[in-house]
């Protein structure tokens, strides 16, 4: 029987696209939430983004945004930002990749939905982040050299 760890290998040379692409992920997301977080009153922000796009959202989103979102600008301004820094740094690490590629996924969707844009617009870039998501945590990014592949065996919801 080996003793070798099976949640631990190093990666092929296949796999290294993966890990750029997570951390590319990561850094992006790091980046512009590091910049909402210290940057100061994002909610301000927010609200003008979602009121500019509230005629083109997609109709079975804009009573989301009209009675939920807006009335709520403060907390979501938080969200997002925080949720952007803390995915990214996530992905960077290549920590708890599966759960913050989900969360990655579900923030651009609200995005996408809010901005009504076709997917294959060429201005639509939700619609590719979307699908990195969904890569990255089919893949199970983090366990190509990232923390998860180290941790999975302390802690089972990493493997």
């Amino acid at each position: 029987m080996s003793k070798q760890n099976p949640h631990r290998h190093t990666p092929p040379p296949s796999d290294w696209p993966i890990v750029l692409l997570r951390i590319f992920t990561g850094v992006f997301f790091a980046y512009n939430g590091f910049a909402k977080v210290s940057g100061g009153n994002f909610e301000i922000g927010l609200e003008r983004v979602v009121t500019s796009n509230l005629e083109q959202s997609f109709s079975f989103f804009r009573p989301f945004l009209e009675s939920v979102v807006l009335p709520n600008k403060g907390h979501f301004a938080l969200a997002v930002s925080w949720g952007e820094l803390a995915i990214g740094v996530a992905l960077i690490f290549g920590l708890a990749t599966r759960y913050a590629s989900v969360a990655g996924a579900a923030m651009v969707a609200s995005f996408w939905f809010m901005k009504g844009q076709h997917p294959l617009l060429g201005t639509n870039h939700d619609s590719v982040w979307l699908v990195i998501f969904i890569v990255l945590a089919g893949f199970h990014a983090g366990r190509i050299a990232g923390l998860d592949a180290r941790l999975a065996r302390e802690f089972r919801f990493l493997a």
